[in-house]
């Protein structure tokens, strides 16, 4: 025994506990963190290019937009956050590992893709009405970009679900464990990024003058 260890009888040294981003990682693979870059550049664009056009006809664009259900964006707004809730559940459920674990994970990601495809019918119904109405890509600038702009944003919603499914048919066989689980990760980080356009593409779309 060193003089040191002596002279510190009550110390008690332990070895360091690795988390999950404890080296200040992201979530999930590198691949998909490209991806969700590359996309939201792109939504990025669109956004840009929405703003232009609105600065250039204020009038029709404050008019247009008082044609848009916003009770129903919201309502979608909700469904969304709710969903990306349930599915950073799902996450925490693995990570916390357990005899429940993967039961408890593929409950939550149940109500997560529950609540995306909740956000599907009242986007569906959206269109219905406005089609049922005679609008299309070609009514105006604000319904070309309103249609091509919400429903790049339904595909991606679409492709999320999908991604999800994947996802919960692996947690349910018990495939993620709480030191493997990037595939889970990887999925709800998609997951994310479609919430956080939506975020973005409600209020100024259905809200901002």
């Amino acid at each position: 025994m060193t003089q040191l260890e002596a002279s510190l009888p009550n110390v008690i040294v332990t070895e360091p506990v690795e988390a999950t981003g404890a080296h200040g990682h992201p979530p999930g693979d590198l691949a998909i963190w490209v991806f969700i870059f590359a996309e939201l550049l792109v939504f990025g664009v669109f956004f840009a290019s929405y703003a232009f056009a609105r600065a250039k006809n204020v009038a029709l664009f404050d008019t247009m937009q008082h044609t848009l259900d916003r009770n129903l964006g919201a309502v979608n707004t909700v469904l969304l956050i709710s969903a990306s809730y349930f599915v950073a559940r799902a996450v925490a459920s693995i990570q916390r590992g357990g005899a429940e674990a993967s039961r408890n994970a593929s409950r939550w990601l149940l109500a997560g893709m529950a609540g995306g495809g909740g956000f599907l019918v009242v986007k569906l119904f959206e269109y219905a009405d406005k089609l049922s109405a005679g609008i299309n890509l070609s009514t105006n600038s604000f319904y070309m970009f309103y249609l091509s702009l919400t429903f790049f944003h339904f595909m991606h919603v679409i492709l999320g679900m999908v991604i999800l499914a994947a996802v919960w048919h692996k947690t349910r066989q018990g495939g993620y464990t709480a030191s493997d689980c990037h595939g889970l990760e990887t999925g709800a980080s998609y997951w994310h990024m479609v919430d956080l356009v939506w975020i973005v593409l409600f209020p100024l779309v259905y809200v901002m003058h």
